[in-house]
């Protein structure tokens, strides 16, 4: 009996000392699986990234801009926004632990038509002729060099007319406009000069080409974004005599940019002129259908003006038209002149913000001038 009960203790002792020198069984971590990302496009560069996986605890995402690594993220989704073209991987990671995690890369090509800094190539174009009109003038913008019928209103307006009348933000300079592959382009940039934090170009025919009536047609693409505000209008040869408003304003095409219905969706056309002693305005407004922008096609803004009435169309497609038969309308039955600028910031469109991406750009693509035979 004695040896039975010193046998067992061996065992017991032996089974002990084995169970204490044997080594752990480590917890296994099990990763997440079926991880999926969806990529979407948005506009002005931004983008935005869905995505999810079993077992994951938490994500992180990395948009591929810089030395950036993949950053924490919230949610099933997360947001970026690129202001450069450009190939970017995405990397989103499924974690179990900081250490234990699954990956996917997606690759996404931002262009500058996606940034809204591009031409686009396709558009409404115009004849050059119509039956009892003849065509007096245009410019086609096909030379290397611009034509001396232009010339620039350069500075910020002081100091007799700071901010140029609106409280724009932007420096004018002959260096913002260039001819390129046919086109007149003006480039609205965010940079320091002239104490100011933007610069532009503003282009005028004055005491070079004036006219009095006729069907004015510019073909031409617009910018895109909060602040921006291109136009293409006609100022009375009297300035210099009666000053504003009494000299007359013809605004064939202007758009204030924006990602809000109304703004870069919509072209306005509108006079401004003196009514016996008062500032008056009159105007009308054309939205694209669809969510279309103006910016994403080449467009035909017009004006067919006589001694009774101005018409605006845009793309041959009439959207206002105003009586300019009252005495108190003179000015409207005088020469004009054309002028071709993009303002930054200003009274009506506000200032630029976050979203808002440079360099913008107006592409010209001709100036034409009909007048009845």
């Amino acid at each position: 009996m004695a040896k039975a009960i010193q046998a067992l203790f061996v065992f017991f002792f032996l089974a002990a000392a084995n169970a204490c020198n044997s080594d752990p069984v480590e917890d296994q971590v099990l990763l997440p699986s079926n991880l999926n990302v969806a990529v979407e496009i948005l506009e002005n560069g931004m983008v935005r990234v869905n995505f999810s996986a079993d077992r994951a605890n938490f994500f992180r995402i990395g948009f591929g801009a810089g030395n950036q690594e993949p950053e924490l993220a919230t949610g099933s989704s997360a947001s970026f926004r690129y202001t450069v073209p450009g190939t970017y991987t995405i990397t989103v990671q499924a974690h179990a632990t900081e250490a234990d995690f699954i990956k996917r890369e997606e690759a996404v090509t931002i262009t500058e038509q996606l940034l809204g800094i591009g031409l686009p190539t396709t558009g409404f174009e115009s004849p050059m002729s119509y039956d009892g009109y003849s065509l007096v003038w245009n410019d086609e913008f096909n030379s290397s060099t611009l034509s001396s019928d232009w010339v620039f209103d350069l500075g910020d307006g002081c100091p007799n007319l700071c901010g140029w009348g609106n409280n724009e933000l932007q420096f004018y300079r002959r260096e913002n406009t260039q001819l390129k592959d046919g086109y007149l382009i003006i480039t609205a940039r965010r940079e320091n000069f002239g104490g100011k934090n933007f610069t532009s170009s503003r282009l005028k025919t004055q005491a070079t080409r004036n006219f009095q009536f006729g069907r004015m047609d510019i073909r031409a693409a617009m910018p895109r974004g909060q602040g921006i505000w291109p136009a293409i209008w006609m100022l009375g040869e009297s300035i210099t005599e009666v000053s504003w408003p009494a000299c007359g304003e013809i605004d064939i095409m202007e758009m204030i940019g924006g990602n809000a219905t109304g703004r870069d969706d919509t072209v306005h056309g509108t006079l401004h002129w003196d009514n016996n002693g008062s500032y008056a305005y009159r105007g009308g407004k054309k939205t694209l259908a669809g969510g279309a922008k103006l910016a994403d096609n080449f467009h035909v803004y017009s004006v067919i003006w006589d001694e009774s009435k101005i018409t605006w169309l845009l793309d041959d497609v009439v959207y206002h038209e105003q009586d300019i038969s009252p005495a108190s309308m003179d000015e409207f039955r005088a020469p004009f002149f054309f002028i071709l600028n993009v303002a930054v910031g200003g009274n009506w469109p506000g200032n630029p913000d976050s979203t808002t991406i440079f360099p913008q750009q107006m592409a010209v693509d001709y100036v034409r001038v009909f007048q009845k035979e």
